[in-house]
């Protein structure tokens, strides 16, 4: 195994290549690239990685350009992710492969999608995507000739399958007895790089669901506004009687005041991101100074290490349970999510009906509704919506077009 260029700069705890439990598949080394380097530059040119571009966050793609989808999602997660682990000397090419591949296997439209889908393999196994993720880069990309997947170390792997039933993670125990699984049948830890990833998606999500809320006009500022996490990031409210908030729709407009208020905006949602990765980071370093792990190995018999404060896990919760609320249940989201999961079910009863409607790769499988969920889970808002028109003449999405 090489090491990497910045190992001397890797705290102990930190996931070393030179501890690295390697890949499913021997490989020769890629010098001068390390092997973390070497999983995130697979990722990034993978496929499914592009199809990330298309497909839902929050809103669906065909309703607005500038909301996040999966892909600019994703990003974000690998920028706050990075950032921090630069100040824990974390390995940062381990955390931005995580980062990036952690929703490779997402259906089209987010959560709806899923669920529905769900229901859909609920006689078949079911469907979760952090194991559909895993899937994804261990079987389902094909661009090597010497094996199927991505063949990603056992650490970017072990970090990608973020949750995990204890059943599905016993059935891959099964065929991987040490894999990636084996944390979810003898709790166990990931790598701190695999912990910090998953704070930081959220860390991520908290902060452009609501730019993307206040630009869509179904977030109202005021209610944010009595959240003391926002609050305290926020000078909407220090402006002085003739400075009320504005509303959330005034946000998006053209004006001078909306420009002004926009601004006020993002140096709320910057202050905001700040404070939440500076207790990440100021947590994290106290709950190791205690710990003291002397490696990776450590780590793993340990309590989760990466943590926020419990001041600030109170405040992110009680923002996560507001947008959950007004955010993710607005009524003009639910009736998308409606939408999305009729498509979806619709698609899996037209499928396992008529498998010769797939590409011959899908339709072929032995194993046909599992063949069935990987072709869904693997299409975009707008290849999906297409292929429903198309097999069932009904257009759900009135602008799902491109």
């Amino acid at each position: 195994m090489t090491v990497e260029p910045t190992e001397p700069d890797l705290a102990r705890w930190a996931a070393h290549s030179r501890s690295s439990r390697g890949r499913r598949y021997s490989e020769p080394p890629a010098a001068p690239r390390g092997e973390h380097q070497r999983d995130r530059d697979r990722i990034v040119h993978s496929t499914a990685f592009r199809r990330l571009v298309y497909k839902t966050q929050v809103f669906v793609n065909h309703e607005g350009d500038l909301f996040r989808t999966r892909l600019t999602h994703s990003l974000e997660v690998a920028q706050v992710a990075r950032s921090a682990a630069r100040q824990l000397r974390l390995n940062e090419d381990l955390v931005e492969a995580i980062a990036l591949a952690h929703d490779v296997g997402h259906t089209p439209f987010g959560h709806a999608g899923q669920d529905a889908l769900h229901g859909c393999m609920a006689a078949f196994g079911g469907f979760e995507h952090n194991l559909q993720s895993l899937r994804v880069v261990d079987n389902l990309e094909q661009r090597y000739l010497g094996f199927d997947g991505l063949n990603l170390t056992f650490e970017a792997r072990e970090g990608i399958l973020k949750h995990c039933s204890r059943r599905n993670a016993a059935r891959l125990l099964s065929s991987e007895p040490a894999g990636p699984a084996w944390r979810f049948v003898h709790d166990g830890q990931p790598t701190l790089e695999a912990q910090l990833v998953n704070l930081a998606d959220e860390v991520a999500y908290c902060t452009h669901d609501i730019d993307d809320g206040l630009r869509s006009g179904l977030l109202e500022l005021d209610p944010l506004l009595r959240l003391p996490l926002f609050a305290q990031a926020s000078e909407f409210d220090r402006r002085g009687a003739a400075g009320s908030a504005p509303s959330a729709s005034g946000l998006g407009n053209a004006g001078s005041n909306a420009r002004a208020d926009r601004r006020l905006l993002y140096q709320a949602l910057r202050r905001l991101l700040s404070a939440l990765i500076d207790d990440l980071i100021a947590q994290t370093r106290a709950n190791l100074r205690a710990a003291d792990p002397q490696d990776v190995e450590a780590v793993r018999r340990a309590p989760a290490l990466v943590a926020f404060s419990a001041p600030m896990r109170a405040d992110l919760d009680q923002l996560k349970g507001h947008l959950f609320h007004a955010l993710y249940r607005h009524p003009q989201v639910v009736e998308t999510t409606v939408a999305a999961r009729s498509v979806v079910t619709d698609l899996f009863a037209a499928y396992t009906q008529r498998p010769l409607e797939m590409p011959a790769d899908h339709r072929g499988a032995a194993d046909l509704p599992r063949a069935v969920a990987d072709y869904i889970a693997g299409m975009t808002d707008r290849f999906a919506s297409r292929e429903h028109q198309r097999l069932t003449g009904r257009q759900v999405f009135t602008h799902a077009g491109g």
